[in-house]
């Protein structure tokens, strides 16, 4: 294992100050030993819980507890300011301080209890604010390869007009090498439980369809379909067409095709 590895599931907690002393000084050690990799893990990771910690609620105690406290404090301050008697029992002072370091005591431990629940937020808050980032990562790599195929030269034009002549058509770029991309707006929704899905056509007489990705149109009728990993090359493909089809695609067209495009 990585001598690094052990420590990256301790780095989140370290910025947060949740580790226990034997973890702290084990990660310390490393930290001074000069693993640059660590160091820079941890200054992240501090400079997303400093932003974390404005995003923190702010919570005061309980009222009722707080009440409390500060009854048993007039109370203690109010007697201190009366002549006590020779003969008055010290054991009811006793008492009374027992009392107060008894509140005192209950309220430190729910304090204790609530920095701890705010460092376990803090810390899940971390790990989505990660989550997210790597989705926006994923989203923008994405929409990149797409805006690639769409604007690059060597991209085929192809437009696959629909059967029903009411409908609007759709255009497709393909990269002999990044993939398609094909579009359309205005695209009528299918039904609940159905799919648009992309076959291509082999030039070879008798070949069956190969079938690609499936996709719907969102509610404004916008549709863009992306498939980066193609069964087959574009020398060999005589056409493109849409059907549609289940949720999870077919392995052969089950209705007549909607749209149609040649690949001249």
């Amino acid at each position: 294992m990585n001598n690094c590895e052990q420590f990256r599931e301790l780095i989140e907690a370290y910025a947060l100050g949740a580790l226990d002393t034997d973890e702290r000084t084990s990660l310390d050690t490393h930290l001074d030993s000069g693993c640059v990799d660590c160091r820079k893990a941890v200054e992240e990771a501090r400079t997303l819980v400093s932003h974390l910690a404005y995003l923190a609620p702010q919570q005061a105690p309980p009222s009722l507890l707080k009440e409390r406290l500060m009854q048993m404090v007039r109370a203690e301050t109010a007697a201190a300011r009366r002549p006590v008697p020779f003969f008055f029992p010290r054991a009811k002072w006793a008492w009374l301080g027992t009392a107060a370091m008894i509140v005192l005591t209950v309220y430190l431990g729910w304090d204790a209890q609530r920095s701890r629940d705010e460092a376990r937020r803090a810390k899940n808050n971390a790990s989505e604010v990660q989550r997210d980032r790597q989705r926006l990562q994923e989203q923008l790599a994405l929409a990149q390869r797409e805006v690639s195929i769409l604007a690059d030269p060597a991209s085929l034009r192809i437009t696959l007009r629909p059967q029903n002549t009411q409908a609007p058509v759709l255009e497709c770029a393909w990269h002999p090498e990044l993939g398609i991309v094909l579009t359309g707006q205005h695209i009528p929704v299918p039904a609940e439980g159905r799919v648009l899905q992309l076959w291509l056509i082999p030039k070879t007489p008798g070949a069956r369809p190969l079938p690609s990705r499936t996709a719907r149109p969102d509610v404004s009728g916008k549709l863009v379909l992306s498939v980066f990993s193609l069964p087959t090359v574009m020398g060999k493909t005589k056409a493109l067409a849409i059907t549609e089809e289940p949720p999870s695609g077919s392995a052969q067209p089950t209705t007549a095709p909607i749209w149609v495009g040649g690949v001249s």
